[in-house]
């Protein structure tokens, strides 16, 4: 089979463009997604399991608070508020998390620790990728579903001021907002002061379901003069004015309300030595989360350490204390001392909620997913809580009770942990197996591509294929059977969950026959440079030892017979032509 050198290099860029995508795919995984989109409304929350009783909840659970205040601090660390800076220079936020109503935690924030995909993550529990870098930089509406589409959706109305990333990523969501910019790295007194103005007035009304304030002077202050300046304090010392302002005012709205008012102190990311972020530094990751409620109240002696949590699992905490549905795309669990104080049927059916959401995600992304740890616990769990069920309701104050409860409880929990690892894993692991494939294809080009060079060089060449010759076949169909026992034995093992594991096998033979063929094609191209070369020099050493016996001498023995593979000399003429030239002159 003959081709055109345009052909040929149409033929070669466009496998090219196929491997290189190949291994993008792999490089960077395809994010972890919920099939059902936010835009096609609600799915009806999963049932309780009833275990054959004839009572089991249907409904979404009511709402834990009446309000929810969050505040975050951009570019806050985890020690500005745990070390020592958080005890000289935010003593009221100190005392609620040594002393008060409040629940600590540090938030871990996956890299890229920029704002626009930490607010993503804060609000849908997804893992943004490092394509949200770029996007960090003029960010588009989010699309996703979310805790902020979610509490529109309810009717919650939302407040907000602060950094317009927010406006950006959530346009007409907000029944009132002022967005501030952070380009303006020099200014960290005015694009705070811009939110602070607002809170007096917006604090005493209470027409509002969801406040959301985000302060950009602590990153500010970082990007001019580092984590070390003096500035950092005296920023410190204002944000935790800020903080004891929200929270007495709350207390004192909540002797009006049946339910108690949630406020959450947090940051998107923290910052290196150098005041910069966006790596993965333990500086960078770490962020502090406070949360603080009338709800958590603790009893004398009642210590509580703050816990390592993962910053995803704020969208499924904010989404239960709420009263909504999860977000579809949420990889994060339920922190659960939120809802401890509350009944145990309860604790339950808000982890029930959880871990259902959690293996649906699975289920949708991960071919293999009944093998995987998490979903075989959710399933014990889920019968357990049946039992537990049908038990609670022949019987609702006994020891056994009890003790069941607690055994559902941890299994739930231990259940909640492996699928949120599970699924957060799928997204940052490498795709090993595309991305080799798509290497080799890109190399089997290259090099195809360059031992063409030669003959491609005009724009009439032609180049030979050779597709039908018996030992092309042979190596092919070779090729071709290592790569499918390759394939199957990669695809069956247990920790395997790629993307050509998932393809049909039509797709994945279209493949392996584009693989075998350009090996098959590299490897006649090379027997053809080397059976010519050999051949070339075979008769320039004749023609040379002719030359050299006597040019008076020549005669046609020297010749090499018209036809043969030696009778062929330069721009097409052949030895003998040549030599008959040699005895004329």
């Amino acid at each position: 089979m003959r081709l055109g050198s345009g052909t040929f290099a149409t033929c070669c860029v466009a496998i090219e463009v196929l491997g290189i995508a190949v291994f993008l795919r792999g490089f960077f995984p395809a994010p972890v997604r919920s099939s059902a989109r936010a835009e096609h409304g609600a799915e009806p929350p999963a049932p309780e399991p009833s275990a054959g009783a004839s009572s089991n909840w249907t409904t979404l659970p009511s709402p834990l608070f009446s309000k929810v205040v969050i505040v975050l601090i951009d570019a806050l660390r985890d020690d500005f508020v745990f070390g020592s800076k958080g005890v000289k220079f935010m003593p009221y936020t100190t005392y609620l998390v040594e002393k008060g109503a409040s629940h600590s935690f540090v938030a871990a924030a996956k890299p890229p620790t920029v704002t626009m995909p930490r607010i993503k993550a804060l609000m849908t529990g997804s893992l943004p990728g490092f394509v949200d870098v770029v996007r960090n930089l003029n960010s588009p509406a989010l699309l996703e579903d979310s805790v902020i589409r979610q509490a529109k959706t309810a009717g919650k109305r939302i407040i907000f001021y602060g950094d317009e990333t927010w406006v950006k990523l959530f346009p007409k969501h907000f029944v009132e907002y002022d967005g501030t910019t952070s380009f303006f790295v020099s200014d960290y007194t005015e694009v705070d002061n811009n939110v602070t103005r607002h809170l007096d007035k917006v604090l005493k009304r209470g027409d509002w379901d969801m406040l959301i304030l985000h302060y950009l002077g602590l990153d500010h202050i970082g990007h001019i003069s580092g984590p070390n300046s003096p500035l950092i304090g005296h920023k410190l010392s204002e944000m935790d004015s800020v903080l004891m302002k929200i929270h007495t005012s709350l207390k004192s709205k909540e002797r009006e309300t049946p339910l108690p008012s949630l406020l959450v102190l947090c940051g998107d990311h923290g910052m290196s030595e150098t005041g910069s972020h966006g790596a993965s530094s333990m500086e960078e990751v770490n962020t502090p989360l406070i949360l603080i409620s009338s709800a958590f109240e603790r009893k004398p002696g009642d210590i509580r350490h703050p816990k390592h949590v993962q910053q995803t699992d704020v969208a499924a905490t904010l989404a239960i204390a709420l009263g909504l549905p999860i977000p579809k795309d949420s990889v994060g669990s339920l922190l659960f001392p939120v809802v401890e104080g509350r009944p145990m049927r309860e604790q339950l059916r808000f982890l029930h909620l959880n871990t259902v959401q959690l293996s649906k995600l699975l289920q949708e992304n991960v071919p293999s997913y009944e093998k995987d740890p998490g979903f075989e616990q959710f399933k014990m769990s889920e019968r357990l809580h049946g039992n537990w069920i049908r038990l609670y309701l022949e019987e609702k104050h006994s020891e056994v009770l009890f003790n069941l409860g607690s055994k559902v409880l941890r299994q739930y929990l231990a259940a909640l942990k492996t699928l949120s690892l599970s699924l957060s894993t799928q997204v940052a692991q490498y795709d090993m197996y595309s991305m080799m494939v798509g290497t080799v294809v890109v190399l089997e080009v290259l090099t195809l591509l360059l031992l063409s060079v030669p003959q491609a060089l005009h724009r009439k060449a032609e180049l030979e294929v050779p597709l039908s010759s018996p030992g092309f076949s042979l190596l092919f169909y070779l090729v071709i059977l290592v790569l499918s026992a390759l394939h199957v034995i990669v695809c069956t093992s247990a920790e395997s969950s790629c993307y050509f594991c998932g393809l049909s096998w039509l797709a994945v033979g279209g493949v392996m026959v584009l693989a075998s063929a350009l090996l098959c094609m590299v490897v006649s191209v090379l027997t053809n440079m080397l059976v010519g070369g050999s051949a070339s020099r075979k008769a320039v050493l004749v023609i040379s030892g002719c030359l050299s016996f006597t040019r008076l001498s020549l005669n046609t023995w020297c010749v090499p017979s018209a036809g043969s593979a030696l009778d062929r000399g330069p721009q097409g003429r052949t030895w003998s032509s040549l030599i008959r030239g040699l005895r004329v002159s």
